[in-house]
């Protein structure tokens, strides 16, 4: 059998033999491909990669989170015994900040067993590098589902509901038809539209409209939710995304901090969609879990960033302008301050900081 040079061949022959792929297909195999893959061979996260985040814009993002996870341990009472779960730890930096923060909080490094769920290969060398030094004896696990339940669980994941993908429709003038990823006359990568699947149900939209469902980001939070109701804690879910329901196509690719044809180097660039935060929500609320949403800006006043920004510029009064220009970035409506969305999946007997008022 000839060996297929690139992601586009494979996909092409694959299209050509077993016709189109929806977005959901299309996105995961660009992704997570075992051999050519974005997560499973070239993640380039930071400055001099494809996409920054917001643990890598300043160590502040990750020193609150850091504070919010001891808070929320308190709040439960200070068990000798909890699980920190990181699902999707990027390059390690969230955790390593939030680490170093948190177990300022007496008691609380000998109290918790950290996980981290990952699935990419080169990621995880990377976590590992991170956090060697971290005084943490770590567990991976490739999945939620092989953290071991009984006993209180904090989730923490941020951008990672972007990753998992959504089929899209489009309402046409005869109802709705699924866009999917097929060939086109020249043989290229093209988008197409095939029927809908009988019985889904799909809502009211002017003709043209797009409608994005993600049946892994619905799964996450109904998961969550029924975990944090049976054991006890709390999920920090951060990512760009949507409060209210909409319509949109929110597909992107990213390589070098640019956007690309999402078509064009399939496996080479990084691709996302916006998190759908109701549908997320709601999924985990059909589990009995409280679900309270408010936007990064919100959440990171509530944790007094604006404070944490003053003593470290004043600690370091040479970089005074470099965090303020760091604090610009994660709080002003502009930057990342509004399109991102904080939310917070919990066991409706207690209220975790930051959100009495959500």
């Amino acid at each position: 059998m000839t060996r297929l040079a690139s992601l586009r061949d494979r996909l092409a022959a694959q299209i050509a033999q077993d016709g189109p792929l929806t977005i959901a297909q299309y996105m995961t195999a660009c992704l997570h491909d075992p051999q050519f893959g974005y997560y499973a061979t070239r993640p380039a996260l930071g400055a001099d990669g494809d996409f920054i985040t917001a643990p890598l814009v300043s160590q502040m993002f990750g020193e609150l989170i850091g504070v919010w996870v001891a808070s929320v341990w308190t709040q439960l009472g200070a068990p000798r015994n909890f699980r920190l779960v990181e699902i999707g730890p990027g390059d390690g930096t969230l955790m390593s900040d939030l680490l170093r923060a948190a177990t300022k909080a007496p008691g609380f490094a000998e109290a918790a067993r950290v996980w981290m769920v990952e699935v990419s290969e080169p990621l995880k060398a990377r976590q590992r590098e991170q956090l060697k030094a971290c005084g943490f004896a770590i567990d991976w696990a490739a999945s939620l589902n092989d953290i071991p339940g009984g006993g209180y669980t904090i989730f923490v994941a941020n951008e990672l509901l972007d990753c998992l993908p959504p089929r899209q429709f489009v309402r046409t003038q005869t109802g709705w038809a699924e866009r999917v990823v097929g060939l086109g006359p020249s043989g290229a990568l093209a988008f197409g539209l095939v029927p809908s699947p009988a019985g889904l149900l799909l809502p009211d939209a002017p003709t043209d409209a797009i409608f994005e469902q993600s049946p892994m980001q619905e799964a996450l939070g109904q998961t969550l939710g029924r975990r944090v109701v049976a054991d006890g804690g709390a999920a920090l879910l951060i990512d760009y995304g949507r409060a209210t329901p909409g319509f949109g196509d929110t597909l992107q690719a990213l390589r070098r901090h640019a956007k690309v044809d999402p078509l064009a180097t399939p496996g080479e660039a990084d691709l996302t969609v916006h998190a759908d935060f109701p549908a997320v929500l709601a999924a985990a609320r059909t589990q009995g879990a409280a679900a309270p949403l408010l936007t990064q800006a919100e959440f990171l006043a509530r944790m007094a960033i604006g404070q944490r920004a003053e003593a470290l510029a004043r600690a370091r009064p040479d970089q005074a302008a470099v965090i303020g220009r760091q604090l610009d970035r994660l709080v002003s409506a502009d930057q990342m301050g509004e399109l991102f969305k904080v939310a917070c999946v919990h066991a409706p007997n207690f209220t975790p900081v930051a959100f009495e008022a959500a």
